[in-house]
């Protein structure tokens, strides 16, 4: 019996989790932006310090090239002081590539693996390195083409002290400041006194267009105070082998309010338009301050991907606010709404907080024209670059909270990067299209020891048409992009290897679990891949069968004769057929064959609940990631232990902390949020809502009221489909 949805106060539910900041801090940062560009605010509600937000180098980091395995992770306690989040402007679009002491060749990052089928090119001469560690001369090729391009940071709205004085303000200048992000509307508000003055700056982002307004009310502003837009030198770290870039800037005038900037980071260009309600004036070369003889001003940001002056037609602050303020409303009024009001667990409020930031913070870095970087458009991590086997947790829960048409947005750069995935696959001498980890707009492969030899992320672009489908698109969907779907399955059922019958992944190649790095030589059949192949070949059968095509005999042969799992002396799951079986750090990916997919017949239920219980008393959770909590979660939801589910998303851990803002950190120094684990969140939460609906009883505690329902709904667990 299922049970009925109540009814949420949409509003209420979102505006109770405002994120709102009391004190600067260096991860006190609030981002606003569409997908496709995002601009990161401080307390003052603009960018106005940028020094007290850069990265601070972890002073226990070890430098190592991790060409033997991955790097030990220190024991620490969580202290939000360890973190800082940059204040950046970024977008999908803009990238630049840096000019190096010599040329460099793709072959040069190419080592040759024997196989069954013979030898195949791996671009894996690359290891953990960051630019600015030390780089052996027979790792600088593929360190380049790991490195570039970069995702550039497109300048800065800062608040900006009158003429003669300083450009920069020390941040303890700025006193008792409220800054509030209202959910609903989308706009950040700040309030503070600085020199004695009350200032009020109002910021929004188009959800349209790459377009940012800013509102600014106070006295100071009749005395020379202004918003300036400022180009930074980019920000990120080079390597020794990489020149210092050529950065130049061209301004137009074409009114006193309205001016046009050309900016060139190397070969790349681009146009900012920037309008006020009062007056411009340079301020150096790279930049510009927006002026006002009153007590209000109002500046709005266009950014541009080319540096053509097509349409010089700006919008008004009013006009982006009430088009984001329109957007947003229909954004949380859509879809499913959870809430858990009036659950007597003292961690219920945390969680609903939680998951209602993580919906925000997905609409602003996740929804875009492209898969999003694991930072999303806030920072670079990885150079900006994004991780197709991250894509599904960015970006799945926009179909299971029924906002699928989020993630539609990104659908087309599959399709113009089949060309370059088929060519990936041609060229190591397999059929169909071989999707690469990291990547960027060319969808061209990174070189790494690791990335290259990841498997999980081929059947991804399936999952993800498939929860697409099942949201309920027609025949003209599936006409679309079955091309994605006929190409990847391809790639997987030539992947494979036949023995005695069953079908093997074989080496080279490394889990998702990526502890097993050192051996990927012999790494063969990972318990979770397993799984999704034989599932994900299925469902590409199902298009198929939809589209009146008939099954494909191959793929149906390799999906139902995948190798069994190998199992561990203690009867549950291994990671891999090969040794080492199991490493009990990093990803428990193998809980993900059941739970993160639907019930196959390659894993055995009560297999899976034996080995989630043996995860949960024996795991290094300090290896762990944010996203690790939601596949256990998952996994228990599927099993019917939704009181382990909820356990799993707020087990203490120092990967599994939330600041204010919403953001999960993972690294210091360098991973200071990690989209992933809140995109994880929300699908684990639906996974929950799921079984929920299928007849499972909410665990002791807790209350869990919804509006709409996860679609698809996933599959119930055994016990409610007993009961059913």
């Amino acid at each position: 019996m299922k049970m009925p949805a109540s009814t949420v106060d949409r509003r209420r539910l979102v505006r109770r989790h405002n994120p709102v900041l009391t004190a600067a801090h260096p991860t006190a940062a609030l981002t606003l932006g569409n997908g496709d560009a995002a601009l990161t605010v401080d307390i003052t509600g603009l960018q106005t310090f940028p020094d007290a937000h850069e990265l601070v180098p972890d002073p226990h980091r070890v430098a190592v090239a991790g060409i033997d395995g991955l790097p030990e992770q220190r024991v620490r306690v969580f202290d939000a002081d360890d973190f800082q989040i940059p204040l950046r402007t970024q977008s999908s679009w803009g990238w630049y590539r840096t000019r190096t002491t010599r040329e460099f060749d793709r072959d040069e990052t190419v080592t040759r693996y024997d196989t069954a089928r013979g030898a195949v090119p791996y671009l894996d001469r690359m290891g953990l390195q960051r630019a600015g560690d030390e780089i052996a001369d027979e790792f600088a090729a593929g360190a380049w083409f790991h490195y570039n391009p970069r995702r550039a940071h497109l300048g800065r709205l800062a608040l900006t002290p009158p003429v003669g004085r300083p450009d920069r303000i020390d941040v303890t200048a700025v006193r008792d400041p409220r800054t509030e992000l209202d959910l609903w509307s989308g706009r950040v508000h700040a309030q503070f006194v600085l020199e004695g003055e009350s200032v009020t700056v109002t910021t929004v982002a188009h959800p349209e267009k790459d377009v940012f307004a800013v509102s600014v009310e106070s006295p100071l502003l009749q005395h020379g105070w202004g918003v300036a837009w400022i180009f930074d030198t980019q920000p990120d770290d080079f390597a020794t082998f990489e020149l210092p870039l050529e950065e130049s800037t061209h301004w137009e005038r074409h009114t006193p309010g309205h001016w046009t900037a050309r900016r060139r980071i190397e070969t790349t260009a681009y146009r900012v338009d920037m309008s006020t309600n009062g007056g411009l004036a340079l301020r150096g070369a790279d930049a510009t301050v927006a002026t006002s003889d009153g007590e209000r001003l109002e500046v709005v940001v266009s950014l541009h991907a080319d540096d053509s002056v097509d349409d010089l037609r700006q919008p008004t602050y009013g006009q982006v606010a009430r088009a984001a303020e329109t957007w947003w409303e229909g954004y949380w009024s859509s879809g499913v709404a959870v809430s858990f009001e009036g659950s007597d667990d003292e961690r219920a409020t945390e969680l609903e907080r939680r998951v209602v930031l993580s919906q925000y913070l997905a609409a602003v870095n996740s929804a875009g024209s492209t898969p999003p970087a694991e930072t999303g458009l806030t920072y670079n991590t990885w150079t900006g670059k994004f991780h197709l086997e991250m894509h599904w947790w960015h970006a799945a829960h926009f179909a299971l909270w029924g906002r699928g048409h989020l993630l539609e947005r990104s659908l087309g750069w599959y399709h113009s990067a089949l060309d370059a995935a088929r060519s990936t696959a041609d060229w190591q001498g397999y059929r169909g299209a071989r999707w690469p980890k990291q990547t960027d707009p060319s969808a061209a492969e990174s070189p790494s020891n690791i990335g290259v030899f990841l498997v999980w992320q081929q059947p991804h672009i399936i999952h993800l048409l498939e929860l697409l489908r099942q949201e309920g698109r027609g025949s003209e969907f599936l006409r679309t992009h079955y091309p994605l779907v006929e190409a990847t399955a391809e790639f997987m059922a030539d992947f494979v290897e036949e023995r005695d019958g069953a079908f093997h992944l074989p080496p080279p190649i490394i889990p998702a679990q990526e502890s097993y790095l050192a051996d990927r030589r012999t790494n063969a059949d990972p318990t979770f891949e397993l799984a999704y192949w034989s599932w994900a070949l299925e469902v590409a059968n199902e298009w198929r069968s939809q589209l009146g095509l008939g099954v494909q005999p191959e793929w149906e042969r390799v999906a139902q004769n995948m190798t069994m799992p190998t199992l561990l002396d203690d009867g549950t799951y291994a990671a891999l057929r090969t040794p080492p079986h199991l490493i009990r750090k990093d990803h428990p990916s193998m809980l993900m064959g059941l739970g993160w997919l639907p019930p196959t017949d390659i894993i055995d239920a009560d297999i899976m609940s034996e080995t989630l219980d043996a995860v949960w008393d024996r795991w290094d959770l300090q290896s762990s990631w944010g996203w690790d909590y939601p596949v256990m979660a998952m996994t228990a939801a599927r099993l019917g232990d939704l009181a382990l589910a909820f356990d799993a998303l707020l087990l203490p851990s120092p990967k599994n902390e939330f600041l204010a803002n919403g953001h999960n950190p993972q690294i210091p120094g360098f991973l200071s949020l990690y989209l992933p684990a809140n995109g994880g969140l929300l699908s684990a939460i639906a996974h929950i809502v799921g079984a929920i609906r299928a007849g499972d009883r909410e665990p002791d505690g807790w209350r869990v009221t919804y509006d709409g329902a996860p679609s698809p709904s996933p599959s119930p667990s055994h016990a409610a489909a007993a009961a059913v």
